[in-house]
């Protein structure tokens, strides 16, 4: 994703939905993929109940995974290229470490040498505020890019640096 943008001239203060065919069609090609990857990451919840694991069931759980399904429907169907690569692209990362976090600490061996845990929420609070802010940056620089859609990307941003600021904290 980050390439195709790079080398397609994506703006990266403000990207209309509409502009290069061929770049737009590969991102919207990546970014099914990674809608398709919050379908899979929402089926946590339904493990967690099937494992009577309901501790792990949190209100940012379920508000987390169920919004980010509901959002990239949205987005693939309306605003499916654009702006929108900037926070999946930040995301993917994001996850990239969390998920090899996880599928090492399913080691016990390695258990010990995990140490960085934590920093996984501190590069989602990271993620959050630079996503927030690259949002921004196409409120100030308009550049046909639903205007609606990026002042509610701002306040979603903004719910999720409460929420996993309050998950940190704890």
């Amino acid at each position: 994703l980050a390439t195709t943008v790079w080398h397609g001239g994506y703006n990266f203060f403000c990207q209309n939905i509409y502009s290069a065919p061929e770049v737009d069609k590969k991102v919207i090609g990546v970014l099914w993929w990674y809608y398709f990857s919050k379908l899979i990451e929402f089926m946590d919840t339904f493990f967690f109940i099937l494992r009577k694991n309901n501790h792990q069931i949190t209100f940012l759980h379920v508000y987390h995974h169920a919004s980010m399904l509901n959002i990239w429907w949205f987005v693939m169907n309306w605003i499916p290229c654009g702006h929108s690569y900037f926070g999946a692209s930040l995301n993917s990362f994001v996850h990239v470490v969390m998920y090899s976090y996880y599928g090492l600490s399913a080691i016990p061996a390695l258990r010990p040498y995990l140490w960085w845990k934590r920093y996984i929420t501190q590069m989602q609070l990271i993620q959050f505020c630079l996503t927030m802010s690259q949002t921004a940056l196409a409120v100030v620089w308009p550049c046909g890019f639903p205007m609606g859609w990026l002042y509610f990307q701002i306040s979603y941003m903004f719910s999720f640096i409460l929420l996993f600021s309050n998950f940190y904290i704890q």
